[in-house]
């Protein structure tokens, strides 16, 4: 078929997620062990696995149309894309990933300036001559193939590393000196392929509806039925999302309240309701959330 959008899967660490996360919005995406190409049930995406590493170097010379990475190697590789959106997620949490400079927690480096004329080990090269050429220093730095905590002090003096708990860091004896860059997860688009009327009107659909599973992390809805009378009293009680939705009842007297909160709230929320009144309470998920 002529309308087809090239789309680009993050391999390794960010695939079970950005597949789950491609579920909940609708779109099912299978994998093959043997294939890179996973199928997914919309007729008018053909899906690709590349490493996220090098996502944003095919997405910028349009062997893809789009793909999801990290912010961090769009930065890495300074290419020429379009930002669809960010997608907050990534493999363990909901938070940014850093990329961290670390040196062995016994070392006499206390700041990125006492690395001048020292080594830095990392896979991120180009953010890593970015961030010390910002500060003024000059180091020998160095691309590691892997297994980057475990260089200092032996084959480097220090590292710029991801991590998103500093489990690992820890684990290694090693000790953070400063923040390189902070990154969370983008789909990106070539640029040409964003100023094809149907491509940008795909991506646009694509990015709402994984957007909105985002938003609805978290949150539930709360529906209940109280006296009139009550209602200011109640309303008092609810922190809501947007302003409630408040319908009439058959009884004249009874209205009924429709409202989004946040999950960890509601034990706190439904006894402060009940107590202003508030009858046949009821919680239910959320799966979606649109603004």
């Amino acid at each position: 078929m002529s309308n087809v959008l090239k789309l680009g899967i993050p391999a390794g660490s960010l695939k079970d997620a950005t597949a789950a996360l491609f579920q909940r919005a609708g779109y099912n995406i299978k994998f093959s062990s043997r294939s890179y190409y996973p199928s997914i049930d919309d007729e008018e995406i053909e899906c690709l696995l590349i490493r996220a590493q090098e996502m944003a170097r095919y997405v910028q010379q349009g062997i893809l149309d789009a793909g999801i990475t990290g912010h961090d190697w769009v930065q890495e590789t300074q290419a020429d894309v379009h930002e669809v959106c960010e997608l907050v997620f990534s493999k363990v949490s909901r938070r940014p990933v850093k990329w961290v400079l670390c040196v062995p927690e016994d070392s006499p480096v206390q700041s990125v300036k006492d690395l001048e004329g020292k080594s830095i080990a990392t896979e991120a090269v180009g953010l890593t001559k970015a961030y010390l050429a910002k500060h003024g220093v000059t180091s020998n730095v160095e691309f590691s193939w892997g297994a980057t905590e475990v260089k200092p002090p032996r084959l480097a003096d220090a590292i710029v590393e991801v991590t998103e708990t500093g489990s690992s860091l820890r684990a290694n004896n090693l000790r953070i000196v400063d923040v390189v860059i902070e990154s969370t997860t983008r789909l990106i688009a070539n640029q040409n392929a964003w100023s094809d009327d149907w491509k940008k009107t795909k991506l646009e659909n694509i990015a709402l509806m994984l957007q909105s599973c985002l938003n609805a992390e978290g949150k539930v809805g709360l529906m209940m039925n109280v006296r009139r009378a009550d209602l200011e009293s109640l309303l008092g009680q609810l922190p809501a999302l947007q302003t409630p939705t408040i319908s009439s009842l058959s009884d004249p007297d009874w209205v009924d309240v429709n409202t989004i909160v946040d999950e960890a709230t509601v034990r706190s929320i439904v006894p402060a309701l009940k107590s202003a009144g508030a009858k046949g309470i009821v919680e239910y998920s959320i799966t979606k959330l649109i603004d």
